[in-house]
């Protein structure tokens, strides 16, 4: 199919004709093919004012009313151009995807039956786990209102199969508006971003980390078929976007809540490419039976409080 290239103004005249066009140019470079529009950077000219930059409703008026399906976002925009336009898609009701390369080394492409059978375990354990913990996350959830006014859950987008972009649920462990000094916390740090002695964190949320209390609600996530059980660490935007491209088909693989990183390194190694090798081994080693023993590794890992923080 000949592929089109469009601005913004295109974009808005096909979502709603009766709107007044802009005469800015574009900084971005919109192709849209098979009601799919992928995001690109134009580095041929300079960033210039843009309407949909300061209003994320107009950009989502645009998307919601336009034949747009889906969203594909290249991974050389920014963590905060990511963002933006994630959530404008989700106020849209479009999906957004952070486009990886593909790979028919993934285990649901070679093993269909098998994957199959892992996702009804998924579905029926998760559903089963959270009727069994709803106590457990009442009481949990009633400390953190206690001990910290604000929200009771924290959601960030992540990077799940095939890039799709999603907003993974923990309890909340850190103080409000912990996301706006994370980049000021961390610096320059290489690596995982993670930190022993993070000055954002609760009382309450080291102890909720120390024993991945505060990951209960990702059963969630495993219900909506964003995560499964066992699988690679769903990598935030800002940890997703620092991959080296050889190896960022990793992306998209099904991420778990658990995983051989997990239980075999976890807080204990931070190097970026280092974690990611070890999930690219999973994904080309996967069997029911790894899945398996990695659930009963995570189960003294959790209780001893292996690596948390």
């Amino acid at each position: 199919m000949t592929t089109l290239f469009i601005t913004y103004q295109a974009l808005l005249a096909t979502a709603k004709p009766s709107l007044s066009l802009y005469n800015h140019p574009s900084h971005y470079r919109l192709q849209w093919r098979q009601r799919q529009l992928l995001v690109k950077r134009n580095n041929d000219r300079a960033p210039l004012h843009l309407p949909p930059l300061e209003n994320p409703h107009w950009l989502s008026e645009c998307l919601q009313r336009s034949p747009v399906q889906l969203v594909k976002l290249a991974a050389n925009l920014s963590e905060a151009e990511l963002e933006f336009w994630a959530n404008a898609c989700a106020s849209a009701g479009k999906a957004a995807f952070l486009n990886v390369p593909n790979t028919n080394e993934l285990p649901k492409k070679q093993q269909r039956f098998k994957w199959w059978l892992k996702r009804l375990f998924d579905w029926s354990a998760a559903l089963l786990l959270l009727i069994l913990l709803a106590p457990i996350m009442l009481v949990i959830a009633g400390l953190i209102g206690l001990q910290s006014p604000g929200p009771i859950f924290f959601s960030q987008w992540r990077v799940g199969e095939r890039g799709r972009l999603f907003r993974l649920l923990k309890f909340r462990t850190m103080v409000v508006g912990a996301e706006q000094l994370h980049h000021q916390v961390m610096g320059c740090q290489p690596g995982l971003h993670k930190c022993e002695n993070d000055p954002r964190v609760t009382a309450i949320g080291r102890w909720l980390r120390k024993f991945s209390l505060d990951e209960l609600p990702q059963l969630i996530n495993v219900l909506r078929g964003e995560m499964s059980l066992v699988g690679p660490r769903p990598w935030a935007l800002f940890d997703a976007l620092r991959l080296n491209p050889q190896v960022r088909h990793r992306l998209s693989g099904l991420p778990g809540i658990t995983g051989t990183w997990q239980v075999l390194a976890r807080s204990h190694l931070r190097d970026l490419d280092a974690a990611t090798w070890i999930d690219l081994s999973y994904l080309s080693n996967w069997s029911i039976w790894q899945d398996f023993k990695i659930l009963l590794m995570t189960i003294p890992k959790v209780l001893l409080g292996f690596g948390a923080y």
